[in-house]
Protein backbone atom coordinates (compact mmCIF):
# COMPACT_ATOMS: atom_id res chain seq x y z
CA UNK A 1 0.00 0.00 0.00
CA UNK A 2 1.37 3.56 -0.22
CA UNK A 3 0.27 6.31 1.22
CA UNK A 4 0.60 9.86 -0.54
CA UNK A 5 -0.60 13.65 -0.65
CA UNK A 6 -3.00 15.60 -3.12
CA UNK A 7 -0.90 15.96 -6.31
CA UNK A 8 -0.98 15.08 -9.93
CA UNK A 9 1.08 12.17 -9.56
CA UNK A 10 -0.77 11.05 -6.82
CA UNK A 11 -4.26 11.34 -8.52
CA UNK A 12 -2.52 9.75 -11.74
CA UNK A 13 -1.10 6.47 -9.84
CA UNK A 14 -4.92 6.04 -7.97
CA UNK A 15 -6.62 5.87 -11.38
CA UNK A 16 -4.26 3.40 -12.26
CA UNK A 17 -4.95 1.72 -8.87
CA UNK A 18 -8.79 1.95 -9.81
CA UNK A 19 -8.58 1.14 -13.14
CA UNK A 20 -6.71 -2.13 -11.83
CA UNK A 21 -9.25 -3.08 -9.33
CA UNK A 22 -7.77 -1.95 -6.07
CA UNK A 23 -9.34 0.31 -3.81
CA UNK A 24 -7.96 3.95 -2.53
CA UNK A 25 -9.22 5.49 0.48
CA UNK A 26 -9.78 9.27 -0.25
CA UNK A 27 -11.37 12.28 1.63
CA UNK A 28 -15.03 12.92 -0.13
CA UNK A 29 -17.10 15.96 0.60
CA UNK A 30 -18.64 14.45 4.31
CA UNK A 31 -16.25 11.37 5.22
CA UNK A 32 -13.42 9.32 3.96
CA UNK A 33 -14.13 7.02 1.73
CA UNK A 34 -13.05 3.61 0.09
CA UNK A 35 -13.19 4.20 -3.54
CA UNK A 36 -13.29 1.45 -6.15
CA UNK A 37 -14.37 0.60 -9.08
CA UNK A 38 -18.24 0.27 -8.77
CA UNK A 39 -18.67 -1.58 -12.81
CA UNK A 40 -16.50 -4.18 -11.64
CA UNK A 41 -17.97 -7.06 -9.16
CA UNK A 42 -14.72 -8.20 -8.21
CA UNK A 43 -13.52 -4.31 -7.11
CA UNK A 44 -17.01 -3.93 -5.31
CA UNK A 45 -16.23 -7.32 -3.23
CA UNK A 46 -12.94 -6.53 -2.20
CA UNK A 47 -14.34 -3.31 -0.54
CA UNK A 48 -16.56 -5.23 1.53
CA UNK A 49 -14.35 -7.76 2.37
CA UNK A 50 -12.10 -4.90 3.54
CA UNK A 51 -14.59 -3.36 5.72
CA UNK A 52 -16.03 -7.08 7.06
CA UNK A 53 -19.39 -6.12 5.71
CA UNK A 54 -22.08 -8.61 5.74
CA UNK A 55 -23.85 -9.89 2.77
CA UNK A 56 -26.79 -7.71 1.95
CA UNK A 57 -25.73 -4.71 2.92
CA UNK A 58 -25.19 -2.44 0.05
CA UNK A 59 -22.47 -0.12 -0.94
CA UNK A 60 -23.62 3.27 -2.45
CA UNK A 61 -21.81 4.30 -5.69
CA UNK A 62 -20.53 7.76 -6.55
CA UNK A 63 -20.68 9.10 -10.12
CA UNK A 64 -18.19 11.33 -12.04
CA UNK A 65 -21.28 13.22 -13.79
CA UNK A 66 -25.18 12.72 -13.55
CA UNK A 67 -25.51 11.02 -17.11
CA UNK A 68 -23.09 7.90 -15.21
CA UNK A 69 -26.09 7.21 -13.98
CA UNK A 70 -27.14 5.00 -16.71
CA UNK A 71 -24.42 2.08 -15.87
CA UNK A 72 -27.10 1.39 -12.88
CA UNK A 73 -30.56 2.89 -13.56
CA UNK A 74 -32.50 2.97 -16.74
CA UNK A 75 -34.24 5.92 -15.19
CA UNK A 76 -33.91 8.18 -11.70
CA UNK A 77 -37.86 9.01 -13.06
CA UNK A 78 -39.41 12.41 -12.43
CA UNK A 79 -38.93 12.54 -8.68
CA UNK A 80 -35.20 11.70 -8.47
CA UNK A 81 -34.58 13.79 -11.55
CA UNK A 82 -36.55 16.76 -9.55
CA UNK A 83 -33.99 16.09 -6.38
CA UNK A 84 -30.61 16.35 -8.48
CA UNK A 85 -31.62 18.76 -10.54
CA UNK A 86 -31.58 20.63 -7.04
CA UNK A 87 -28.43 18.96 -4.99
CA UNK A 88 -26.37 17.44 -7.47
CA UNK A 89 -23.37 17.81 -7.16
CA UNK A 90 -23.85 17.25 -3.76
CA UNK A 91 -23.78 15.12 -0.50
CA UNK A 92 -27.59 13.34 -1.55
CA UNK A 93 -27.73 9.95 -2.54
CA UNK A 94 -30.70 8.88 -4.72
CA UNK A 95 -32.00 5.30 -4.55
CA UNK A 96 -33.87 3.99 -7.99
CA UNK A 97 -34.50 0.87 -9.56
CA UNK A 98 -31.18 -0.62 -10.35
CA UNK A 99 -30.59 -2.40 -13.84
CA UNK A 100 -30.84 -5.90 -14.04
CA UNK A 101 -26.49 -7.25 -13.93
CA UNK A 102 -25.56 -4.20 -11.44
CA UNK A 103 -22.88 -5.94 -9.45
CA UNK A 104 -24.50 -7.51 -5.98
CA UNK A 105 -22.32 -5.57 -3.62
CA UNK A 106 -24.49 -2.56 -5.01
CA UNK A 107 -28.00 -3.40 -5.42
CA UNK A 108 -30.87 -4.07 -2.44
CA UNK A 109 -34.06 -5.35 -2.99
CA UNK A 110 -33.49 -4.40 -6.91
CA UNK A 111 -32.25 -1.03 -5.97
CA UNK A 112 -29.07 1.20 -6.18
CA UNK A 113 -27.99 4.77 -4.58
CA UNK A 114 -25.80 6.94 -6.11
CA UNK A 115 -24.77 11.04 -5.87
CA UNK A 116 -22.52 13.04 -7.58
CA UNK A 117 -20.02 14.42 -4.87
CA UNK A 118 -19.55 17.78 -4.71
CA UNK A 119 -16.13 19.79 -4.44
CA UNK A 120 -13.80 17.54 -2.96
CA UNK A 121 -10.93 15.54 -3.87
CA UNK A 122 -12.87 12.35 -4.42
CA UNK A 123 -14.67 14.28 -6.85
CA UNK A 124 -11.87 15.13 -9.03
CA UNK A 125 -10.45 11.79 -8.73
CA UNK A 126 -13.70 10.21 -10.17
CA UNK A 127 -13.90 12.62 -13.07
CA UNK A 128 -10.43 11.54 -13.87
CA UNK A 129 -11.19 7.66 -13.77
CA UNK A 130 -14.09 8.56 -15.87
CA UNK A 131 -16.49 6.07 -14.30
CA UNK A 132 -18.59 5.28 -11.36
CA UNK A 133 -16.99 4.90 -7.98
CA UNK A 134 -18.03 2.93 -4.73
CA UNK A 135 -19.04 4.84 -1.95
CA UNK A 136 -18.57 3.60 1.96
CA UNK A 137 -16.90 4.77 4.62
CA UNK A 138 -13.26 3.66 5.43
CA UNK A 139 -13.81 1.75 9.00
CA UNK A 140 -14.95 -1.55 9.74
CA UNK A 141 -18.06 -1.64 9.85
CA UNK A 142 -19.88 -1.07 13.35
CA UNK A 143 -16.85 1.34 14.46
CA UNK A 144 -16.95 5.53 13.48
CA UNK A 145 -16.24 6.65 10.44
CA UNK A 146 -13.42 9.28 10.01
CA UNK A 147 -13.15 12.68 8.34
CA UNK A 148 -9.43 12.42 8.40
CA UNK A 149 -6.92 9.99 6.49
CA UNK A 150 -4.54 10.24 9.64
CA UNK A 151 -7.50 8.45 11.99
CA UNK A 152 -8.00 5.44 9.65
CA UNK A 153 -7.27 2.55 11.38
CA UNK A 154 -4.42 0.00 10.93
CA UNK A 155 -6.46 -2.72 9.20
CA UNK A 156 -8.00 0.10 6.46
CA UNK A 157 -4.56 0.89 5.56
CA UNK A 158 -3.48 -2.83 5.31
CA UNK A 159 -6.25 -3.23 3.16
CA UNK A 160 -6.64 -0.35 0.49
CA UNK A 161 -3.69 -0.44 -2.26
CA UNK A 162 -3.32 3.72 -1.64
CA UNK A 163 -4.02 6.15 0.26
CA UNK A 164 -4.84 10.28 -0.52
CA UNK A 165 -4.11 11.32 2.68
CA UNK A 166 -6.61 14.63 3.35
CA UNK A 167 -8.97 15.83 5.54
CA UNK A 168 -12.71 15.64 4.74
CA UNK A 169 -14.92 18.82 5.98
CA UNK A 170 -16.52 15.76 7.86
CA UNK A 171 -20.07 16.10 9.81
CA UNK A 172 -22.78 13.99 9.02
CA UNK A 173 -23.04 11.52 5.99
CA UNK A 174 -24.87 11.91 3.04
CA UNK A 175 -28.60 12.34 3.36
CA UNK A 176 -30.31 8.88 1.38
CA UNK A 177 -33.25 9.14 0.28
CA UNK A 178 -35.45 6.21 -1.71
CA UNK A 179 -37.41 7.71 -5.51
CA UNK A 180 -39.02 4.51 -6.26
CA UNK A 181 -42.44 5.59 -5.07
CA UNK A 182 -44.11 8.13 -5.42
CA UNK A 183 -43.18 10.51 -2.74
CA UNK A 184 -39.53 10.30 -1.48
CA UNK A 185 -38.51 8.36 1.50
CA UNK A 186 -35.42 9.43 3.37
CA UNK A 187 -33.56 6.25 4.30
CA UNK A 188 -30.66 8.08 6.42
CA UNK A 189 -31.37 11.64 7.27
CA UNK A 190 -27.73 13.60 6.80
CA UNK A 191 -25.70 16.34 5.08
CA UNK A 192 -28.81 17.83 3.80
CA UNK A 193 -32.10 19.32 5.36
CA UNK A 194 -35.08 17.25 4.94
CA UNK A 195 -36.83 20.18 4.38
Amino acid sequence: MTSEFDSEDALREAVEILSQGGVVACPTETLVGLLADATSPAAVRRVAQIKGRAEGVPIAVLLPERAASRWFVASLGELGESLANAHWPGPLTLVAPAKRGVAPGLALSGKVGMRVPSASLCATLTKRFGKPLTATSANLSGEPSVANTAELSAAIRSGVDMVLEGVSPGGPPSTVVDVTGPAPVVLRPGAISLK
